[in-house]
């Protein structure tokens, strides 16, 4: 038997009656949703705002910046002056904020307590934000994948779940996804795959950067640890561990890493353009020398299993030779990927091997390139066939593993020019990002042609700054690139 109810008829769900679908606003009444509160989500709502167009931010934590609270312990590579965004500074100082000094060096923690607290309680910001509220899936109303006609008419529908597991819906005229990657790590098996048994290790598996030196100094002090990554996050865990070893006997290090050339991994050195950065691989391999961090090189994990005695065995092949590697406890730094679950009923075009939009594969594919510089990019790059969605951030880069806060901002700016109709500002420049010193590419000039600039890159990936932009330095964000 089919039934058929009208809208009144539709139920409630939680202790929040949901809104029949006929009772939606008509689309250019309806807000921009925006879906993440951090540095590049807090920055579209207020480039929104700035434009006259309504935000409303959706963030599964219970405050702005979670992800970066996290990692709060871990300072920056580049200095406050290319970590701010104009449209976010402006709000700001119309509220008496007082900006951090430009050549500071701020950590995670910094950068969520002066920057984005303040922009989160200013009275524009405030009623936008909708916190503890986590996105489970995204749809166009009444529309399923598949249907095209007259698809771009209808809203999307934002399907939403609080703290206390009840669902909600909103209504939005457009979709900026600024939700970023750092919740879903990579597992530690080489194939992409959690190793066997990493499920079942998972209370001696630490992902990401613990703060080793801080509020985690128990967990490692006196233990041999296994960091297995080969990126900054690595890096800097590393490093505190060979603090932390320095300061309480019985502490060892275990270097796991899929690569085999250690120079690449290690950097530029005194060539970064990012002074700190370029210290962070110096510092390491100068411990590496030492004798301070045991390295296994190239290693690919298959399987963790726990001994009699407690500790972790760490099965895999080291360089063609079947090789276990004995830890009480592990730091898995292998990377981010996109969490594109919520995004399954909308028409998507990801590259398949980095899940970020197929216009900047080419130019961040960590298989060509090591310094994760790209030419400015907005909101021609990273649209969606899906009209008015956009990808932007961190997770614009997919499973890349550097990204540039000041490439964020960028985005945001160029995105929301072209949800306000100003496509002329959408298409311009304002950002140019310096030569790293840390590319792997060929250094021959090329050029990339834009609407109202001409940008010399090298056909590696790191090239002259454009003469035709404002130059400004690449402002790192996130464990991906914190030193």
């Amino acid at each position: 038997m089919n039934v058929i109810l009208s809208s009144k008829a539709l139920g409630t769900v939680g202790t929040t009656p949901a809104p029949a679908v006929d009772s939606v606003r008509p689309i250019a009444e309806l807000p921009v949703a925006v879906i993440g509160a951090g540095p590049v989500g807090l920055a579209a709502a207020a480039h929104l705002l700035e434009r006259g167009l309504e935000p409303v931010v959706l963030e599964a934590g219970d405050t702005v910046g979670a992800a970066v609270r996290d990692w709060g312990h871990v300072p920056m590579f580049s200095p406050w002056t290319y970590n701010i965004d104009r449209a976010t500074a402006a709000l700001l100082e119309r509220h008496g904020w007082e900006r951090p000094d430009g050549e500071a060096f701020p950590t995670g923690r910094d950068l969520a307590d002066r920057y984005l607290d303040p922009l989160a309680a200013t009275p524009e910001m405030a009623p936008r934000l909708r916190l503890g509220l986590r996105v489970t899936a995204i749809a166009r109303t009444r529309v399923g994948k598949v249907k095209t006609a007259a698809r771009a008419d209808q809203p999307f529908e934002i399907r939403t779940m609080d703290r206390q597991g009840r669902e909600g819906r909103i209504f939005a005229r457009a979709v900026i996804d600024a939700s970023g990657t750092w919740t879903s790590p990579n597992p530690a098996g080489a194939a992409g795959l959690p190793a066997l048994g990493e499920r079942q290790a998972a209370t001696r598996i630490r992902y990401g950067m613990p703060d080793v030196l801080g509020t985690e100094r128990a967990r490692f002090a006196g233990r041999r640890v296994v960091v297995l990554g080969s990126g900054h996050s690595a890096m800097g865990s590393l490093l505190d561990l060979a603090t932390l070893a320095h300061e309480v006997p019985g502490t060892s290090i275990v270097w796991a890493l899929r690569r085999k050339e250690l120079d690449k991994v290690f950097g530029g050195g005194s060539a970064d353009q990012l002074a700190q950065r370029g210290a962070l691989g110096t510092r390491l391999r100068a411990l590496v020398s030492a004798g301070t961090i045991e390295v296994v090189a190239p290693f690919a994990l298959d399987a963790i299993t726990c001994s009699p005695a407690g500790s972790l065995l760490l099965a895999g092949d080291a360089d063609g030779a079947a090789t276990t590697i004995a830890a009480d406890d592990m730091i898995v730094a292998t990377g981010l990927r996109p969490d594109l679950s919520f995004l399954g009923e909308l028409r998507l075009d990801l590259d398949p091997a980095l899940d970020c939009p197929k216009a900047l594969a080419p130019l961040i594919d960590p298989n060509v390139h090591s310094c994760g510089t790209v030419r400015p990019h907005g909101a021609a790059e990273l649209a969606q066939p899906e009209p008015g969605l956009f990808i932007v951030g961190m997770k614009a880069y997919g499973r890349a593993p550097t990204f540039l806060l000041a490439t964020g901002y960028e985005q945001a700016r160029s995105v929301v020019a072209h949800l306000a109709g100003d496509d002329e500002a959408a298409r311009r420049v304002e950002l140019c990002l310096p030569e790293t010193g840390v590319c792997s590419g060929p250094a021959t000039a090329a050029t990339i042609e834009k609407p109202e600039a001409t940008v010399p890159v090298a056909s590696g990936c790191c090239g002259p700054a454009a003469k035709t932009a404002p130059v400004t330095a690449s402002g790192c964000c996130g464990p991906r690139s914190a030193a």
